[in-house]
C-alpha cells in the first residue's frame, strides 16, 4: 500500500537500532509488523486528533504508538520475539508498475491530514528502539516475504503482524500471521477458510479473481469461490489454463481462454517477491528495549500526556518535564479522580478534568484471568450486593440470537469497578441438543429462574444505575422475562452525543479509541468449541473460562467507557442532548420494537403474484423491443446493447474491455432529452422492470419471513446512533424505505394492517424541513406563506417566475418544489437538470434566481459553511453536534460534498430532534389522556404510526397532534407554525 506521493525519495533501505547483530538461528522468533496496515488502522479507528500547541494532526501517530506499545508489551509477556521490525512501503511506484502500468492506479490519494503523520510515525518506531525498514521499488509485503524466507531457511519462526489477505500466501510451517486488532492467529486453517485453498495456492486463486482495490485484473466473472473450485480441481493456474478447453460451462471456458494471459500477468502482480536484493540482514533486527529518555521525550513532544504517563510508569522512569506548550494544553487541566470512585457520575468542570479522569482510568490494567465465573446463588448474591454498594453496575447479556424477540438467555455479565467483573452462565452446554437451562453435560449453572429472581430487584431498583452498551437490546431480552430495567445509561449513545461524525460507536472501536484496548472477539471464543464447523458453533458451547473472559470483559469495558464519557457530556456541554434526545428514546424505541406491526400475508402474496406477472410482461416487452431474448440481469449484455448496438452516448469501458454499467446508468440515460424515442421507451421499460423486481424481492417476497411466530407481527429494529444527523435507522426489515411515490410501492403499505377492532393512525409532519429552513435562515416570504397556510411550492414559483398562484400550471409548481427540496440537500445545477429534464444552464439560472429571491438562504449557507470549517462541526437548533473532521481537506470534490452535508445537517438534524422529542413525550401523554389501547408502532423519518382501539381514535388523534406540534417547546419557539397531518384507517396506506 503506497502511502503518499509527496514522501521524500530515499536511496535504499532502513533505520535499525544501534547494537551488535543477533544472528537468526534455530529457536529465533522474528516479528514482522506490516507498518502501513498499522497506520491505516490507527487512522480510521480513532477520531481526529491535533497537537494542542500548533494544531498538527497527530491522531494516527497516537493510535500507532498505542498499538505498537501494546504489541511490544504483550509479546514480551507471552511469545517473546528475538527479532522485531516494522516494515513500510517506501514509494508509490514499484517493479509491478513495469509489469502492468495500471497497477494500483485506482487507489485514492492519502487523506490530507494523514500525509504529515507518515514521517512522524517512522520517528515513533525509531523512538521505540525498533527496526524501521523500507526499500525503494518494493512493497512492504515483498520485504516481509524476503525476511520470512531468510528466517525459515535459518531455522527460525516468523510471526507476520497483519490481517492483509495478500500476505496469507506466506503462511507455512514456521510462518504464521497475527491480527493484533482481534488477537487472532492466522494459520493454514484460517487461510483455507478464507480462500478455499491452502496458502501455497492463494496466488493462483488471486490471479483468477483479481483485486479491484489494487487494480489486479484477474479473469472477468470469476470470483474467489469459483477460482478456488477451479484450482482445487485442476491443481494450479498453469494446469487450469492449459486444460481450459475441457471446462463444461461455456461462459467460464470462454473467459479463461480469452483472458489467460491476463491471469498470468495478475499472478506476477500478486505473487510476493521473496528475494529482494540489498536488504538489511535479519540479524540486525534483534529486539532491544526502548531507551526511556528517547521514547518519553518523543511522546512528550507529540503532547500525548496520557500515553507518556502510562509508558513512563511501565518503564519505571520519570516522565520528562512538560514543555511550556504542553503544560498549557487543555489535556493537562483538572484533577484526576480515582477510577473506582462511587461518585463517578459527578460532573467534570472542564474538558481537562474529563481527560484527567480518563488518564487515571488508563492506569488500571485489563486482566481477563481475574474475572469470576459465578455458578452459585451465594456468589451471585455477593455480586448483587457489590452493585448495590457501588450505586451503579455495568450489565450485559449473552444470548442465542441477535433478534431479542427470539433470543434465549445464555448468561449475563456485571462489572462494579474497573477490572472487577463476573459472568453468570445460564444456558451453556457441551452438546448441540435442544436449548435448555440449568446444568448440562456436567456444567454447573444457576437455574435461570433462580438467577433472574435474584437479579430482578437490582435491575429495577431506582437507586442503582444500570449501564449498558446499546442497552436497548438487553431491555428487550429482559422484558421477555418480566424485568423492566431502570434507570439506565448507554455508552454508545453518550459517544453518539459527543462525537457524531468522528467515527463509529461500537464497543470495539470505543475501547480502542478511549481505552487503548483491543476487545476479545466472538471468533476467539467459539474457536475453543471443539469438533464443529465454525458456522455451527455457538457461544453456549464455549468453555466457561473463555466465555467468562469475553462476557465479563464486555461489562468491564462498558463501565470504563461510561467513566470516560460521562464527564465529557458536561465538560463539552452536550448533557442536554444526551438527556433529552438520546437516553429517553431507549425505552420508547424498545417498547415500539416489542409491539411490532401486523401484516396481512394474503395481501403480500397477492401483490407478489401481481408483481411477478408484471415482471414477466415487462421482460417480454424488453425482448420485443430488443428483437431477441435478453437477460436483463446481465451487465455485459446491457452494455453491449446500449453502446455497441444502440450507440447511445456516455459509454465507458472498464480496464477489462467491458462496457461500464454503473448504478444509475439507466436513470442518467433516461434523463437525456436527445435520446431517440425507441431507445427511451426501451430504457423506461427496463427501469420499470428493475423497480418492480426490487419491490417483489425486497418486500412482498421477503416480508413474510420476518413475521414473528408468536406474535404474528413484524418487529423491526431501530438503531439510535447509526446516522450523523440524529435520524433513526430501521433494519431487519427496513420499513423506512418502502417507496411511496409509485402506485406499486404504496400498495405494499396496504399489507400493514390494524388488529381486529383497532385502527392505524399515521401522523406526519408537513414540510418540517422547509419550516426549519424558514426559521433558521429567517426567510420572510417562507415565514409568511407558512403563517397563512399557503401552498409553499406555488408561492415559491410565484416569487421566482412571476406567475400568479391562482391557475398556476402544474409543471411550474413542480419545478419550484424540486428547487425547494433540492436546495435543502445542496442540489447542483447538474442534479436539478437531471431531475427536471432541462439543460444544466437553465437549471443554473433557476438556482441563481432562487437565491436572488431568497437571499437569506444563501447567507445561511455561507455562515454555516464558514462555521463548519472553523469549528469542525455544525449544530442543530437543540445543540446536537454533527462533526466533519475532514472538511478542511484540499481535495475539492470531497470538501464540496462535506460542505453540502454540513449545510443540510442543521436542518435535517433539527427535524430529527423534533420528532425525537415528540416520541419521548408520547407515552406519558397517551397515558395522561387515559388512552389505554394506543401504542406507538413505527417511526419513518417525519412520520409516526400508532395502533389504537376504534373507540379511542378521536382522542388519540388530538393527543398525538398536540404532542408532535408542540415538541420543540419550551426550548425553541419556531418562527413558523409546525403542522401535523394525522389520519386513521384500517391499513397504513389508507391512513397516510
Amino acid at each position: 500500500m503506497s502511502e503518499t506521493k509527496s514522501k521524500a525519495k530515499k536511496a535504499a533501505t532502513s533505520t535499525v537500532p544501534v547494537g551488535d547483530p543477533t544472528p537468526v538461528a534455530k529457536g529465533s522468533h522474528v516479528y514482522l509488523v506490516d507498518g502501513s496496515g498499522y497506520i491505516f488502522r490507527a487512522f480510521h479507528a480513532l477520531p481526529p486528533l491535533t497537537r494542542p500547541s500548533d494544531g498538527l494532526p497527530v491522531g494516527a501517530v497516537h493510535g500507532f504508538c498505542a498499538m505498537l506499545w501494546k504489541l511490544l508489551r504483550e509479546t514480551k509477556a507471552a511469545d517473546a520475539p528475538t527479532h522485531f521490525a516494522v516494515i513500510f512501503d517506501a514509494s508509490e511506484k514499484t517493479f509491478r508498475n513495469e509489469i502492468y502500468q495500471d497497477y494500483k492506479a485506482h487507489r485514492p490519494p492519502a487523506p490530507e491530514e494523514l500525509i504529515p503523520q507518515f514521517p512522524l510515525i517512522r520517528d515513533a518506531v525509531k523512538a521505540f528502539n525498533v527496526a524501521c525498514i523500507e526499500q525503494l521499488g518494493f512493497e512492504a509485503d515483498d520485504l516481509i516475504a524476503s525476511y520470512a524466507r531468510q528466517v525459515v531457511d535459518a531455522g527460525g519462526d516468523v510471526t507476520i503482524v497483519s490481517s492483509d489477505k495478500d500476505l496469507m500466501q506466506l503462511v507455512r510451517p514456521g510462518v504464521v500471521m497475527f491480527d493484533a486488532m482481534k488477537a487472532k492467529k492466522i494459520g493454514r486453517d484460517e487461510v483455507l477458510e478464507k480462500f478455499g485453498v491452502p496458502p501455497d495456492k492463494v496466488v493462483d486463486v488471486q490471479s483468477l479473481a483479481g483485486d479491484s482495490t489494487d487494480n489486479v485484473p484477474g479473469v472477468p466473472g470469476i470470483g474467489v469461490k469459483t477460482a478456488a473450485e477451479l484450482i482445487n480441481e485442476y491443481g494450479d493456474l498453469d494446469a487450469l489454463l492449459e486444460r481450459a478447453g475441457e471446462i463444461k460451462q461455456p461462459k467460464r471456458r470462454e473467459k479463461l481462454i480469452e483472458f489467460a494471459e491476463q491471469a498470468r500477468i495478475s499472478r506476477d502482480l500478486v505473487r510476493l517477491k521473496d528475494d529482494v536484493p540489498d536488504m538489511i540482514s535479519a540479524d540486525a533486527l534483534g529486539v532491544r528495549d526502548p531507551e526511556p529518555a528517547t521514547l518519553l521525550t518523543f511522546l512528550r513532544d507529540m503532547e500525548f500526556s496520557t500515553l507518556t504517563r502510562r509508558i513512563s510508569e511501565a518503564l519505571g522512569a520519570e516522565p520528562p518535564a512538560p514543555t511550556p506548550a504542553t503544560a498549557a494544553a487543555p489535556e493537562k487541566g483538572g484533577k484526576a479522580q480515582t477510577p473506582g470512585d462511587k461518585d463517578a457520575t459527578a460532573a467534570a468542570e472542564s474538558p481537562g478534568a474529563a481527560v484527567a479522569k480518563a488518564a487515571a482510568l488508563a492506569k488500571v490494567p485489563f486482566d481477563r484471568t481475574k474475572y469470576e465465573t459465578v455458578t452459585t446463588r451465594e456468589r451471585l448474591e455477593a455480586w448483587i450486593t457489590k452493585a448495590y454498594e457501588a450505586g451503579r453496575v455495568a450489565f450485559d447479556t449473552e444470548t442465542t440470537s441477535i433478534d431479542p424477540m427470539v433470543a434465549e438467555l445464555v448468561g449475563f455479565s456485571m462489572a462494579v469497578a474497573p477490572g472487577e467483573a463476573c459472568y453468570v452462565p445460564l444456558g451453556h452446554r457441551a452438546s448441540s441438543e435442544a436449548f435448555d437451562f440449568g446444568a448440562h453435560d456436567g456444567i454447573v449453572q444457576i437455574p435461570v429462574v433462580d438467577a433472574l429472581a435474584l437479579l430482578k430487584p437490582l435491575l429495577e431498583e431506582p437507586a442503582v444505575l444500570k449501564i449498558g452498551q446499546n442497552i436497548k437490546y438487553d431491555l428487550n431480552v429482559l422484558a421477555q422475562h418480566g424485568i423492566n430495567v431502570a434507570p439506565i445509561d448507554d455508552t454508545m449513545l453518550m459517544s453518539y452525543a459527543l462525537d457524531a461524525g468522528k467515527g463509529t460507536h461500537g464497543m470495539d472501536d470505543l475501547a480502542m479509541r478511549h481505552l487503548g484496548h483491543a476487545c476479545m472477539t466472538f471468533e476467539q471464543v467459539i474457536a475453543h468449541v471443539p469438533g464443529k464447523k465454525k458456522s455451527e458453533r455457538t457461544f453456549g458451547q464455549a468453555p466457561l473460562d473463555k466465555a467468562t473472559e469475553y462476557a465479563a470483559e464486555d461489562a468491564d469495558v462498558t463501565l470504563r467507557l461510561w467513566m470516560v464519557l460521562k464527564p465529557r457530556l458536561t465538560a463539552e456541554r452536550v448533557t442536554t442532548v444526551y438527556e433529552t434526545l438520546e437516553r429517553p428514546l431507549i425505552q420508547v424505541i424498545a417498547d415500539m420494537e416489542r409491539c411490532g406491526i401486523r401484516v396481512d400475508g394474503a395481501i403480500l402474496s397477492r401483490l407478489s403474484s401481481t408483481f411477478a406477472q408484471g415482471v414477466a410482461r415487462l421482460e417480454e416487452e424488453v425482448n420485443r423491443l430488443v428483437g431477441h431474448k435478453f437477460n436483463l440481469g446481465s451487465p455485459r449484455q446491457l452494455g453491449e446493447l446500449l453502446f455497441d448496438r444502440l450507440q447511445l452516448p456516455g459509454g465507458k469501458r472498464t480496464k477489462t474491455g467491458q462496457w461500464e454499467t454503473r448504478a444509475g446508468l439507466l436513470d442518467d440515460l433516461a434523463a437525456n432529452e436527445e435520446l431517440p424515442d425507441d431507445a427511451r421507451k426501451l430504457i423506461n421499460t427496463m427501469l420499470e422492470w428493475r423497480q418492480l423486481t426490487k419491490l417483489r424481492s425486497t418486500y412482498t417476497d421477503a416480508l413474510p419471513a420476518y413475521v414473528h411466530g408468536g406474535t404474528g407481527r413484524i418487529h423491526t429494529s431501530y438503531a439510535l446512533g447509526a446516522t450523523t444527523t440524529g435520524r433513526l435507522a430501521s433494519s431487519e426489515p427496513n420499513l423506512q424505505n418502502i417507496p411511496i411515490r409509485t402506485k406499486e410501492g404504496r400498495e405494499i403499505r396496504t399489507a400493514f394492517v390494524a388488529a381486529p377492532g383497532k385502527k392505524l393512525i399515521s401522523a406526519d409532519y408537513s414540510q418540517i424541513e422547509l419550516r426549519i429552513l424558514a426559521h433558521i435562515a429567517d426567510i420572510p416570504q417562507l415565514r409568511k406563506a407558512f403563517d397563512e397556510g399557503l401552498d409553499i411550492h406555488a408561492m415559491t414559483a410565484s416569487e421566482m417566475f412571476g406567475v400568479p398562484v391562482d391557475g398556476m400550471p402544474a409543471d411550474v409548481r413542480r419545478r419550484a418544489k424540486a428547487i425547494n427540496f433540492g436546495i435543502i440537500y445542496g442540489i447542483s445545477a447538474f442534479g436539478l437538470a437531471n431531475q427536471l429534464g432541462i439543460s444544466k444552464e437553465e437549471a443554473g439560472t433557476y438556482i441563481n434566481t432562487y437565491f436572488e429571491r431568497f437571499p437569506g438562504i444563501r447567507a445561511y449557507m455561507d455562515v454555516t459553511k464558514k462555521g463548519a470549517h472553523e469549528r469542525g462541526f455544525v449544530e442543530t437548533i437543540f445543540g446536537r453536534r454533527i462533526h466533519y473532521p475532514e472538511i478542511n481537506t484540499k481535495h475539492p470534490s470531497v470538501r464540496g460534498n462535506l460542505e453540502r452535508a454540513a449545510i443540510n445537517a442543521p436542518i435535517q438534524g433539527s427535524a430529527a430532534d423534533i420528532i425525537r422529542r415528540a416520541m419521548a413525550r408520547m407515552p406519558a401523554a397517551l397515558e395522561e389522556a387515559g388512552l389505554k389501547t394506543a401504542k406507538m408502532l413505527l417511526q419513518v423519518h417525519d412520520e409516526l404510526v400508532f395502533e389504537v382501539a376504534e373507540a379511542e381514535v378521536p382522542s388519540t388523534l388530538r393527543t398525538v397532534k398536540k404532542v408532535m406540534e408542540g415538541a420543540a417547546l419550551p426550548v425553541i419557539k419556531l418562527a413558523v407554525p409546525i403542522h401535523v397531518d394525522a389520519k386513521a384507517a384500517d391499513n397504513w396506506e389508507a391512513a397516510h
